[in-house]
């Protein structure tokens, strides 16, 4: 059962998103040493699906930075990130968002996410993917949620595929990914879909 709940939460808000196998929440300044590790020991997994790491990328600095702009997003109606935790026992598993919000006469936003490399192939992007479409339709009250994914990426196509997007093009060096400009396959669900009610796992 997917439920939206409201907890105490420091920064940047007070938004906690529930799942069948995951929770998610707003990215903490406390929480620099899980997600450093977690990105650290993933990197080789992670880094031929991203733009360029910075040379920075893993310091608390850098982090601190991060959460500070996604305070800003959040209280300006622009992006939306969340941290993802099992439920289980309540590990770090990988991270999700809503960025590019567009209102006016598009009500539209990009989706986003990765998962560490030992979290893998365990349903919890597809849970966290779920909820965050139900956050986007039925909360934000968009009307659409894009995604994109490399063409040799299944395991990206899949979950966005389980999650009720739809397949509708082909952009040509659509995102700078690990240096270079590749194409990508691109998808999105609409308020109007059946998928705007995501199923539950």
């Amino acid at each position: 059962m997917i439920r939206l709940t409201r907890t105490s939460s420091p920064a940047p808000a007070p938004t906690r998103l529930e799942g069948t196998l995951v929770f998610l929440r707003p990215p903490q300044p406390d929480e620099w040493g899980r997600w450093a590790e977690l990105r650290a020991v993933s990197r080789d997994f992670l880094e031929p699906w991203e733009p360029t790491w910075p040379v920075d990328s893993l310091t608390e600095a850098a982090y601190l930075r991060r959460v500070r702009r996604l305070v800003t997003e959040w209280k300006t109606d622009e992006g939306y990130s969340f941290h993802v935790f099992e439920k289980a026992q309540g590990r770090l598993v990988g991270g999700i968002g809503l960025t590019q919000v567009r209102r006016g006469v598009a009500q539209m936003a990009t989706l986003g996410y990765w998962v560490g490399e030992p979290f893998e192939r365990r349903g919890y992007t597809t849970d966290a993917v779920r909820l965050v479409v139900r956050f986007a339709l039925k909360s934000l009250l968009l009307h659409r949620v894009e995604a994109a994914c490399l063409p040799e990426n299944a395991a990206s196509r899949r979950v966005l595929e389980k999650a009720g997007f739809v397949r509708e093009g082909y952009a040509r060096q659509y995102l700078k990914i690990a240096g270079e400009w590749r194409d990508h396959l691109t998808f999105a669900v609409l308020q109007d879909d059946a998928a705007g009610e995501p199923p539950d796992l």
